[in-house]
Formats: structure tokens, C-alpha cells, sequence
């Protein structure tokens, strides 16, 4: 039987909101995904060529990049991507390097300018990447061309209130790299969403277990047994949609506790309360009928969703509880609600293959005319007026929130493990079937983009 069909799951067909159709299965090969490819320098080095200097990856967020000379820096591999705002309101990407002598043009994280001036010789360029003075020119030798010089730059674009860059001239346009995911996520006001957390760890792991985890739910009901009293993390009722893109979705009804959970009532009303609370429905009274909540929740949020400062006519009543889970190849996670999103990425680490930066936003979705409210999934008030500082450690030194805490604890031990010889293949379930799809569609684009011999 296939996930569309299983009761309550998310419907077929929809008048408003996303398109829930389950799309076509791929057929899957068998072929091992071997552990080597978890922390082999040749075949890191094989993803760096063909698959990261040729993949769209964001940079920043557009509200970070308001006013014109606004900049803002990030690590990615050994390169560090620069994105400014010029004086032309355009945002443009740059390789943050001087072309004089390979000197880091701008070394702060986030800042404003209005000119782009080298820290070590003070060769300064336009906020578009022209070449404006450099010290003691008449000292250079004619055919050195100074004044032609320019910073390399890289091609950009903006979708869902982010800025994304490619390294690759010749790749296709954001837009069809996003697909019909692009188009299904566009439902939601991404752009008008305020980041309220902001973490970076690196970790003792290699990249591709995180996309990995993010990929499949069948960890959840051992790693994560919270939220089985906020969600339904049973296969039996989530649907997994794997598309031609490469990327892919999972369907997951939330709102209300698993139909695992007998009793617990206290837990669930601990960890829904406040949630519940805010849109007007008291806990106390669904005792005994706790399954009930995600329907009671969908009418609460349709009746009182203009007053509390939503427009939720987008939206069928499934998006106003579910988890919407994307995996966009190859390493970007979001799960979306109306009212926030959950942002996750892995990106290279510049010198090992068994490292690797781990990203963590939350996105809110402020009500109309409010600066400050109760966000479900934080479990926690967020306030508008204050930025969230960039957190960056090493894994464990900062919380990510309970559930995702618990997943990056996994990641480190799992890494060693993948040298033991007592591990030989991976054995997976038809629900981690999205694991192996990722590790094909890598395969296909480390081919289709190898260096011809």
C-alpha cells in the first residue's frame, strides 16, 4: 500500500495551499553506500569539484543586506563568499579575496561600507567590485594593469528571502534548480520571516550524515521520543515524495500526539499547552480525547487566525499543523509552517573530510502589528526587536532546541563507527528510501560533472 493511501494521511488533492499528490516513486538501485565515502579525502575532493563549486548554496539572508554597502561573509570550504548590496541596490557575490596578493578583502562576518578596502595594502573597490585606488601607484609597472582589476565575481539570485550564490558560470538558473519544491514552498512568506536563532557548530562528523538524518524519519521514535506527543512520526501515516530534481518532502501530521501514545496526557498537555493556549483552546478539556487536538487546533487557527495577525487563506487546514519536511539536494533541510521554519544545513569544513559547519535558523513569522510572541516550536516568547547574535562553537557548546541537540549528539559517534569493520553495508527500510536517493543523485552529479581526462 502506498503512504497516500494510508488513513489520514495528508489528502491527494487540495483547493488551497501545496499540492499534496504523491509524486511518482523513482526505481532505486541496490548498490552499497559504501562508509569510505564518509571520510575518503579523494572522494571529498571529487565533491569539492563537482558538486559544491557547482551546487546553488545561500549565503545570507536578504534582511541582512537592507542598505545599500551592507555586507556579509561565510566560510564555505576553503573559499569565504562575500555578498554586498551596491550602490545600485543590487546584491552581488564575490570571492572575498584582494587581487593584489590574495589577501581576505572584508575578514568581519557582517558590516557596512562604502567602499570594499583591503586590511593589509588598502587597494579599495566599489561596492560592485571595481577597482577605485590603490596606494602608490606610479610604483607599478605599467603591464601590471592595476586599474583594470576587479573582484572575481560569482553568480547570485534571491528566492524566499535569501541569497544564494553558484560557483559554477555555466549552471542552471535558481529557479529550475528549486523545481517544483520551489514552487510548493513559495506558499509560505519565507521573506517575511525573522531569524530569532542563529547557530553554527562544527562537528566531528562528516557532512553527508547530516543530510542523511534529515532525510528520514524512522530515527525519530528512538532519538526523538518527545515528539511523539506533539506529532505523528509513524511511516504508516507520512508521506515521502521523492522528485525528479533531486530533492525531497516528507508529509508529517503534527498538532497533536502520535496514535502510539496511550495516556500521557500531563506530557502532552506540557509540551502543547502554551501552543494551545494561544489559540484560544484549553488542554484541560480534551483529556481522554487527546487525539482530537489537531483537528480542534486546524478550526481554532481558520477562525482566529486574522485576529491573532495571520492570513492563513493559503493554506488548507493539513499546513496549519503538519510538518512540511524538504530536503533540497544537496545539503539544505527547512521543515515550514505558516508561522515559522526550521532552517538546517551542513556545509563542507575547508581541510577534513570528517568535519564539517552545521547551521541552525529559526525563522519566525511575527503576527501583524506584534513585536513579540510565543513561538511553538522554540517553546518560547521571541521578540522582534532583538537580532539574534550568530552562536559558533563546536557541537554541544550551544543548544539548537531539544530535538535537533539530540541529533547532533548522534552524528560524532556515528562517524567513528563508520571505520569499524564490523560495519560493512547500510540495511535500510523502504521509509529511509530517501537516504538512498540522496547518495544516488550525488553519485549522478559527481559523473555528470567529473573533469574530463
Amino acid at each position: 500500500m502506498s503512504d497516500i493511501d494510508m488513513q489520514d494521511a495528508p489528502a491527494a488533492t487540495r483547493p488551497i495551499g501545496i499540492d499534496a499528490s504523491k509524486a511518482p516513486e523513482p526505481v532505486l538501485g541496490d548498490a552499497p553506500i559504501h562508509p569510505s565515502r564518509y571520510y575518503d579525502r579523494d572522494f571529498w575532493k571529487r565533491e569539492w569539484e563537482g558538486m559544491w563549486t557547482k551546487s546553488w548554496q545561500v549565503v545570507a539572508l536578504e534582511e541582512q543586506l537592507r542598505k545599500v554597502g551592507d555586507y556579509v561573509t561565510m566560510e564555505f570550504g576553503h573559499e569565504v563568499i562575500l555578498a554586498v548590496r551596491g550602490k545600485d541596490e543590487k546584491i552581488r557575490c564575490f570571492y572575498n579575496v584582494c587581487p593584489h596578493r590574495g589577501m581576505m578583502l572584508v575578514p568581519e562576518e557582517t558590516g557596512n561600507a562604502r567602499r570594499l578596502t583591503c586590511p593589509y595594502h588598502a587597494w579599495s573597490f566599489s561596492l560592485e567590485g571595481e577597482i577605485k585606488t590603490v596606494p602608490d601607484l606610479p610604483d607599478f609597472p605599467a603591464e601590471a594593469k592595476c586599474m583594470e582589476k576587479k573582484l572575481v565575481e560569482i553568480r547570485s539570485d534571491s528566492w524566499g528571502g535569501m541569497v544564494w550564490f553558484n560557483m559554477n558560470d555555466d549552471c542552471e538558473p535558481l529557479r529550475e534548480f528549486l523545481g517544483e519544491v520551489g514552487e510548493q514552498m513559495e506558499a509560505y512568506p519565507m521573506g517575511k520571516m525573522v531569524r530569532t536563532l542563529w547557530v553554527t557548530v562544527e562537528g566531528d562528523f562528516n557532512w553527508k550524515l547530516v543530510q542523511d538524518n534529515f532525510n528520514e524519519s524512522y530515527h525519530v521514535f528512538h532519538a526523538h521520543p518527545q515528539l511523539k506527543f506533539v506529532a505523528e512520526f509513524s511511516y504508516l501515516y507520512s508521506q515521502f515524495d521523492l522528485y525528479e530534481s533531486g530533492h525531497s518532502r516528507m508529509l508529517m501530521p503534527g498538532g497533536a500526539p502520535s496514535r502510539t501514545v496511550k495516556g500521557s496526557e500531563a506530557e502532552v498537555i506540557r509540551q502543547l499547552g502554551e501552543h494551545l493556549k494561544f489559540w484560544g483552546i484549553d488542554p484541560e478539556e480534551y483529556r481522554g480525547r487527546m487525539h482530537d487536538l489537531r483537528e480542534a487546533l486546524q478550526k481554532q487557527k481558520r477562525l482566529l487566525g486574522k485576529e491573532k495577525g495571520y492570513d492563513f487563506s493559503g493554506y488548507d487546514d493539513n499546513m496549519l499543523t503538519d510538518n512540511w519536511h524538504y530536503t533540497l539536494f544537496p545539503n539544505l533541510s527547512l521543515s515550514l509552517k505558516p508561522d515559522g521554519n526550521i532552517w538546517l544545513r551542513a556545509r563542507p569544513h575547508p581541510t577534513d573530510p570528517e568535519k564539517c559547519y552545521f547551521d541552525m535558523w529559526f525563522l519566525n513569522l511575527f503576527p501583524e502589528g506584534q513585536t513579540t510572541y510565543y513561538s511553538p516550536t522554540l517553546r518560547d516568547t521571541v521578540d522582534l526587536s532583538v537580532p539574534a547574535p550568530h552562536q559558533t562553537g563546536k557541537a554541544g557548546d550551544h543548544t539548537m532546541g531539544p530535538t535537533i541537540d539530540q541529533d547532533v549528539a548522534i552524528w560524532d559517534k556515528q562517524q567513528k563507527a563508520l571505520h569499524s569493520r564490523g560495519y560493512q553495508r547500510e540495511t535500510l527500510s523502504g521509509q529511509e528510501r530517501r537516504v538512498r536517493y540522496f547518495h544516488e543523485n550525488l553519485d549522478r552529479w559527481l559523473d555528470k560533472h567529473a573533469p574530463v581526462k
